[in-house]
């Protein structure tokens, strides 16, 4: 892919599924690939790097489901010198690969920027690198599926510009875009050929891709870390073609003389025209690397890494710190967002229907509803507050009358105040509310009538113009009567020699 380091920073943020997609890091000529943004729940957010199909390539059959089967294959791959796929993400007839993002370079740009500055990588380096792609390629060759089968994947595609060297010292392998495997839906037409041509097995190009096939590719990329040269040169694909099966290759040491010879002979064996003389696994070839060249430590290679890179290092994480600024108030708008859609979903059943409305009633707005499900306490309206509050009143009294039968009929002493029986029956309160929704109070001017069947009908009256707190146990009202009280009524009851009233039977 072309670098694509210095990005206009006046491009838009487009958020993607929960993602930002921010400028490009780099473009080819399938893809192009983006710095990214997870915008998670509760201020959770990471760095990602976002692989996006080209517009007119996802309307594409073959190339969407070689997209999808890219994703698919590098998801069953867990190995640590191997870049993880995170998610896919299909929106608006556009595919996105969302990848972890590694801070570092790719090895081609690191060969480039040795020989700009008259160097090449030191050879401890070189097999640290090559020692970790390898590893990676024999955990992708190794992959299997859910049900515990191989995949039998092959890379295809290994060259310079798909291992990328991260600043924490670790080499990786990524771009599984042309990967061969059992099982992947999309399938490379008859004679077309897929992959770099200069990094091409014999093999491959007529067709035939085993795990040494993957072997041949990364020898190729062994000797031009070494030698920082090309090793298949050509002005046009055709010379490149013919040496490449022509199979003439010269050894590492005739070109950089104070290399070991004895890594000649690994790097041609990586090299050889027939599959059956290289290296069975990509394995057994790392560890004669390492036991050749050594290996450096993570530290020493990251240091190498941004000595060399510094520059571009520099400007990408000033991007990143840029990016990472920015996406905290973005996350905060799509949580918003998000918390907003949810709430108005999650509380539409409990909006008023139409047909529960009165009549009398102003129509309610959706700007209003949406404005009331977003407090965190649902208003009660005045009309279904008193409402409540009458019922209250009501049960409380009933509740006082069935109190004071109690205590009539149990022939105990009881000193009451009786008020004026009503003679008839009052009409329907119409209270009204006072501002505090915590403790109501009922303003009443008719008199409140409760009638429980086989109980006494209690009777009280609030004045009009007195506001007061319904409590139930200062209610206490004797026997109603059906009718008007007679006049040997006043009072209800005579007193026995022993104080005990006896309520007269016309009375009750």
């Amino acid at each position: 892919m072309v670098d694509a380091s210095d990005p206009n920073p006046n491009e838009p943020v487009r958020v993607v599924g929960r993602y930002a997609l921010y400028a490009e890091i780099a473009a080819g000529g399938m893809a192009t690939v983006h710095f990214g943004r997870l915008l998670g729940p509760v201020g959770f957010s990471r760095t990602v790097a976002i692989k996006r199909l080209h517009p007119q390539y996802a309307k594409d059959p073959e190339f969407v489901s070689m997209f999808l089967d890219e994703a698919r294959l590098a998801a069953r791959i867990r190995h640590p010198n191997v870049v993880p796929t995170l998610d896919v993400v299909a929106t608006q007839g556009e595919l996105f690969l969302v990848m972890d993002y590694v801070q570092g370079e790719s090895l081609s740009r690191l060969i480039r920027a040795a020989r700009e500055r008259g160097e090449r990588i030191p050879p401890r380096l070189v097999g640290s690198i090559m020692s970790g792609a390898l590893h990676g390629l024999h955990a992708a060759h190794e992959a299997k599926n859910e049900r515990g089968e191989p995949l039998h994947i092959v890379h295809r595609d290994i060259s310079p510009q798909n291992v990328l060297v991260g600043t924490d010292g670790v080499a990786r392998v990524l771009d599984f875009g042309v990967a061969k495997a059992a099982g992947r839906i999309q399938t490379t037409k008859e004679g077309q050929l897929k992959g770099k041509l200069a990094y091409m097995a014999p093999e491959q190009i007529n067709g035939e891709v085993t795990r040494r096939t993957d072997v041949y590719a990364a020898a190729i990329v062994l000797w031009e870390a070494l030698t920082a040269q090309r090793l298949f040169t050509g002005e046009n694909e055709g010379q490149i073609l013919s040496k490449v099966l022509g199979g003439f290759v010269q050894p590492p040491s005739a070109v950089v003389p104070d290399l070991p010879v004895a890594l000649d002979e690994i790097v041609l064996r990586g090299l050889a025209r027939d599959p059956a003389h290289r290296y069975t696994t990509a394995r057994e070839f790392a560890i004669a690397v390492e036991r050749c060249l050594g290996v450096a430590s993570p530290t020493e290679m990251g240091e190498w890494v941004e000595s060399v890179a510094h520059g571009a290092l520099a400007k990408r994480a000033e991007k990143i710190a840029e990016i990472e600024s920015s996406s905290a108030n973005l996350a905060a708008k799509v949580d918003m967002t998000k918390t907003a859609v949810t709430s108005s979903i999650s509380s539409s059943s409990s909006l008023p229907s139409p047909s529960s409305t009165s009549h009398a009633d102003p129509p309610v707005s959706q700007a209003s509803q949406l404005s009331s499900i977003s407090v965190s306490k649902p208003a009660v309206t005045s009309r279904s507050r008193a409402g409540i509050v009458a019922i209250a009143a009501i049960a409380m009294i009933a509740g006082g009358g069935i109190v004071a039968t109690f205590a009539l009929r149990s022939n105990t002493p009881t000193q009451t105040t009786a008020p004026t029986p009503s003679t008839s029956p009052s009409p329907s309160p119409s209270p009204t509310t006072s501002p505090s929704a915590a403790t109501p109070t009922v303003t009443a001017t008719p008199t409140v009538t409760a009638t429980a069947a086989e109980t006494p009908t209690a009777t009280a009256t609030v004045p009009a113009t007195h506001t007061t707190h319904v409590v139930p146990h200062h209610v206490v009202a004797p026997p109603p009567t059906a009718t008007a009280a007679p006049k040997n009524c006043d009072p209800p009851y005579t007193l026995d020699d022993k104080g005990h009233k006896l309520w007269k039977r016309e009375c009750i």
